[in-house]
């Protein structure tokens, strides 16, 4: 089921942080995507994994739709995912000054640590103990990005919307199993979104447009007795003359 406008709003209202000062949240802003980026293993998919936990479960910024969109754009659009999420995330919350400090605590922390173990690679490569911690985080990792994935699927699944839940499958067994690009899966989706809005904006047009059986001219109720009113009296007039 699709929410209603008054349900958007109050959601909204509830998510936009309209109390706190620009200085204020664009520190959050910064200080939680520097936070999450120094204590990101794994790939992109985590940090917005995290992002999300972070604005929408704790800080209840960002609506739990609009996540969901604000992942899709960074995800197809060009370059690192972790950077386009930490982008589209300030960018809706403070503009572009959120733009800036949200990607400038994402991109400090892996350019530090990565500078400093290229000057230690060749010790670090060999080193049984960094390539047990490394291992061991694959399993953390996984398990995080299964959480969100269930967190974020479970709220198309609770909608019951059948083209939603018909692309969510479909998306998945092009990409598993046919291997498909996710930004061409992403953007097929988008298509089909687009196609599916206009189709129903134009049923709604035609059924605004088309009058209600009790009403075959096209008129109200009133407007409808007026007319016949008049044209009695017309009538009358006539025959007296």
């Amino acid at each position: 089921m699709e929410k209603s406008p008054e349900k958007k709003k109050e959601n909204a209202s509830k998510t936009v942080p309209e109390n706190r000062s620009l200085p204020y949240r664009l520190s959050r802003i910064f200080l939680s995507t520097l936070y999450l980026s120094a204590f990101t293993f794994g790939g992109g998919y985590v940090i917005v994994t995290l992002l999300k936990n972070k604005f929408v479960d704790q800080l209840h910024w960002i609506d739990e739709e609009e996540m969901l969109d604000l992942v899709a754009i960074a995800q197809s659009s060009p370059g690192a995912i972790a950077v386009n999420g930490a982008i589209v995330v300030g960018y809706k919350l403070c503009g572009i000054p959120g733009i800036l400090f949200a990607v400038l605590g994402a991109v400090l922390p892996p350019f530090c640590i990565l500078t400093l173990i290229s000057f230690f690679y060749d010790s670090f490569r060999g080193n049984f103990v960094a390539q047990s911690l490394l291992s061991g985080m694959k399993s953390g990792v996984s398990a995080v990005i299964l959480s969100v994935v269930y967190d974020m699927g479970s709220e198309l699944v609770k909608e019951r919307d059948p083209v939603k839940l018909l692309l969510l499958v479909g998306s998945f067994i092009a990409n598993y199993f046919f291997r498909v690009n996710v930004s061409c899966i992403i953007l097929i989706a988008a298509l089909c979104g687009l196609i599916r809005t206009l189709l129903q904006e134009k049923i709604l047009k035609k059924t605004a447009k088309t009058p209600p059986p009790s009403d075959p001219e096209g008129c109200g109720a009133t407007s409808c007795h007026k007319k016949k009113q008049e044209t009695e009296g017309e009538k009358r007039k006539k025959e007296e003359r």
